[in-house]
């Protein structure tokens, strides 16, 4: 066994890497400057943790979350590596303890916020520690084309100034082209060795549903879910306290987590959270990014989220254990008349018209008909190799479609006819007035009730007809303008069809599911479920005692190992996925007692692969 393996094993407790992990490992040892992008739970965290080890010096990991560093740390120290961070939350002594065994060199990791680097006197303490790598995790936040820039984050490209000869590494989980050339054009990538793994996570399932009856949406699909944590993201404060209550009312532990409420709140939120006292947070997207709770089994959008981006990064948040993951979207009509209404409010033209095209590929994705995964890999340049994923309700449940064509033509009709009246085009909510026939302000000031196609769709409604347009756009036949104003025209495509008057066959609209129970999810790992909730309950009891999380002890996917392999003895547990020497030295003697001690009255089951 190699060293890479070997530490890899002996301290982290697995036997082998995840894709591109080893090569990414392998050119950062080499002193190279690195671009990795791996997804949510591709364990992004290791390809700098493992190289601190085997190097000499100091590792300085850029993150910019304190909820991340305090989680990344605990998990490290319970792993027997010598990890710290500095941040806000320690009281002036214990920063100072800390700084001191930093000028000593007792510790390999240093996680610290992008602020803080730039500090005047942080200048000379890093020239002065050794310094000898320097990870830039959830590096998107430097791009503002990202889902999430900060602009803190531009100032860490002045630490290639102050450390010239140390290697950089930036991470992210998410990246279209156009930003990872930003990422590496802002941080001075030297030459970097690059990464790209699949965002592919073929343990989630994906599924989009018609909101209706929300509260009552979510009550059901949690009661079929009684034993498992997730998240419920919410577009407003408002909405994240009114669905922790109603939960909360009705016996299931949820509680709120957003910007509105205080710091200590906050945080003993998350912490109940992360060790499995509340199973649920309803959440805005404050919540969220980097905690590295790997037992989120589902994450539900309540609200249609603002881009792609954000909602991949969101819904990877379930899962991260590599045991399936479910994630559910409550989609309205309503929600993208909210979201376009709060992009007014964006005084910049620029900053405007970028969020109205995230607005527009998020409505795309929630109503093609199309497989859900084939879709987000698309959008961040990746083609899916299989024509059904078998985890996405358009691939398990595939909608009906109908002979659209007399809708289709007279939809394309009414965009030509107020061209060609006007010399000038409209948006989506004029045109399904115009084929309703309204009677509005600017329909009679502009001419429009005079039309050929006023007043011909009379048989659908607004929201209709809207649908059947933005489906037209996903075909190809209608465009949106270049310009200030979000307009709609003919594609040479849509000006042919329109023509010839071809066929078009559009998708039925999603029908609203009916309830039903949660079955074993293909992936998942077969066990003892009886066993499994009694050393998830030793679980919690050691992590109390230590005032950590409870994954911080094992994840879930080491105790369903346990529950299916049954060791009885500290020499057996070597062979447990995620369980570590000083791990298996610190709790494989009571997890194998306890094991033994359930088998004295209870038999032994078999399983099949």
């Amino acid at each position: 066994m190699d060293d890479l393996l070997l530490t890899l094993k002996t301290t982290f407790g697995y036997g082998a890497f995840r894709p591109l992990q080893r090569e990414i490992i392998e050119a950062a040892l080499a002193d190279r400057d690195v671009f990795a992008l791996l997804p949510t739970g591709g364990g992004k965290s290791l390809c700098f943790q493992l190289p601190a080890l085997l190097r000499p010096g100091l590792t300085v990991v850029v993150s910019p979350l304190i909820a991340l560093m305090k989680d990344q740390v605990d998990q490290l120290q319970a792993a027997g590596v010598a990890a710290t961070y500095l941040n806000s939350t320690l009281d002036a002594d214990e920063a100072r303890t800390r700084l001191r065994g930093l000028h000593r060199g007792e510790w390999r990791l240093l996680y610290v916020a992008p602020e803080r680097l730039m500090l005047d006197n942080w200048q000379e303490n890093l020239k002065a520690w050794h310094v000898t790598a320097l990870a830039i995790d959830e590096a998107h936040c430097i791009s503002e084309w990202g889902h999430d820039f900060r602009p803190e984050y531009r100032q860490i490209a002045k630490l290639r100034e102050i450390l010239p000869g140390v290697p950089v590494m930036a991470l992210t989980a998410t990246a279209t082209d156009r930003v990872r050339a930003d990422i590496i054009k802002q941080l001075q990538l030297r030459d970097a060795a690059t990464f790209v793994a699949s965002f592919n996570r073929p343990n989630l399932a994906y599924r989009v549903v018609p909101k209706d009856q929300p509260a009552k949406q979510i009550i059901d699909f949690v009661r079929a879910r009684e034993t498992e944590s997730g998240i419920i993201y919410c577009a407003s404060r408002a909405t994240a306290e009114r669905v922790a209550e109603s939960l909360a009312g009705r016996g299931f532990p949820a509680r709120p987590y957003h910007a509105g409420l205080d710091a200590a709140e906050r945080t003993r939120n998350q912490e109940s959270f992360l060790r499995d006292e509340t199973r649920i947070i309803c959440a805005t997207i404050a919540f969220g990014m980097g905690i590295n709770k790997p037992n989120v089994r589902w994450v539900i959008h309540h609200d249609l989220p603002k881009n792609i981006e954000g909602y991949y990064q969101e819904t990877g948040r379930a899962g991260r254990d590599g045991l399936p993951g479910d994630c559910l979207l409550l989609f309205s009509a309503g929600d993208i008349a909210k979201q376009t209404h709060f992009l007014t409010e964006i005084t910049d033209e620029h900053e405007q018209a970028v969020a109205r095209a995230q607005l527009r590929q998020i409505v795309h994705y929630a109503e093609s008909a199309g497989c859900r995964r084939a879709e987000l890999l698309g959008y961040f340049g990746e083609k899916f190799p299989l024509d059904n994923c078998a985890a996405c309700d358009n691939c398990l449940e595939p909608r009906a479609t109908y002979d659209g064509t007399v809708a289709a033509q007279k939809f394309l009709s009414c965009v030509y006819r107020i061209a060609q009246h006007g010399r000038f085009s409209v948006g989506m909510n004029h045109l399904t007035e115009v084929l309703t026939g309204a009677d509005t302000e600017k329909i009679n000031r502009w001419g429009h009730d005079r039309l050929t196609t006023y007043g011909i769709g009379k048989e659908l409604s607004r929201p209709a007809w809207a649908a059947v347009g933005r489906e037209l756009m996903r075909l190809g036949y209608l465009a949106v303008a270049e310009g200030e104003f979000a307009t709609l025209e003919l594609t040479p495509e849509g000006r042919e069809v329109l023509r010839s008057r071809a066929p078009i066959t559009l998708t039925k609209p999603m029908d609203l599911p009916k309830a039903k129970r949660v079955a074993r999810r293909e992936g998942d790992i077969a066990c003892d479920e009886i066993l499994f909730e009694r050393l998830r309950a030793l679980r919690k009891e050691l992590a109390d005692e230590r005032h950590v999380p409870a994954y911080i002890v094992f994840g879930d996917a080491t105790l369903r190992q346990m529950a299916r392999e049954y060791p009885t003895s500290v020499r057996e547990m070597e062979g447990i996925t995620g369980v570590g020497e000083k791990k298996r030295a610190e709790f494989g003697e009571v997890f194998a007692d306890t094991i033994a001690r359930f088998l004295e009255t209870n038999p032994r089951i078999t399983f099949n692969d």
